[in-house]
């Protein structure tokens, strides 16, 4: 009994279907990478609008900690694009190994990034309900995570900055936006981030008087 060569059935599927096949993965990075880079952008502009604040900081605490909340679940968006990005990618995907992974500095800080963010959100948020005994350790914690994070996000900034300014805006322009399904869900994404941040935000502003009396 002969036995078939599973290439053999590779060669027979239509070479326009194996286009549209890998047309479509491509599409599926290139989407990934927009939606990465617009969320980097939108969360480059509430960065900078939080580091104001510091300038300030208790007079200006209630902005301060509407931001930080408004930041939380753009953050988690865009820390699940990157995450994906690097699964998909070490797990074989043609696609995505064909655009690549990022440099080897930028790969080695990501996961170091993501942890410092979380922590200094996280303990921002933990000074809102903490009483007055934790309160300095909490406020340590959150300052020098800052530091940290500070000088990780600078050279992360720097490193994606080409890319981030090409991508950010390509689903808002009419010619760019057509070249990549699902613009709209992007966008809408996006905003639906926004939008939970914004109410997170107005939920905590009630413990903001309480901790400066404090």
């Amino acid at each position: 009994m002969e036995t078939s060569d599973p290439r053999d059935d590779l060669e027979r599927v239509p070479a326009s279907a194996r286009d549209l096949d890998d047309g479509s993965a491509a599409q599926g990075v290139e989407g990934n990478a927009r939606l990465t880079g617009t969320t980097a952008a939108v969360l480059l502009l509430l960065l900078a609008a939080e580091g104001v604040t510091i300038l300030s900081i208790r007079s200006l605490l209630t902005v301060h900690v509407f931001i930080g909340m408004l930041l939380i679940p753009p953050v988690a968006l865009k820390i699940g694009s990157t995450t994906y990005r690097f699964f998909r990618y070490y797990t074989g995907a043609p696609a995505y190994h064909r655009k690549g992974p990022p440099p080897v500095l930028l790969r080695l800080l990501g996961p170091l990034l993501v942890v410092l963010t979380v922590v200094v959100l996280a303990s921002g948020v933990a000074l809102m309900f903490v009483g007055t005994q934790a309160r300095g350790t909490i406020l340590l914690l959150h300052k020098v995570s800052f530091v940290l994070w500070f000088g990780a996000m600078a050279v992360h900034v720097l490193g994606h900055l080409v890319d981030t300014t090409r991508l950010a805006p390509a689903d808002f322009y009419h010619r760019t936006r057509s070249q990549v399904h699902g613009a709209g869900l992007r966008q809408w994404s996006l905003a639906a981030t926004l939008v939970v941040g914004a109410l997170l935000g107005s939920l905590l502003l009630s413990k903001v008087g309480p901790y400066l009396a404090r």
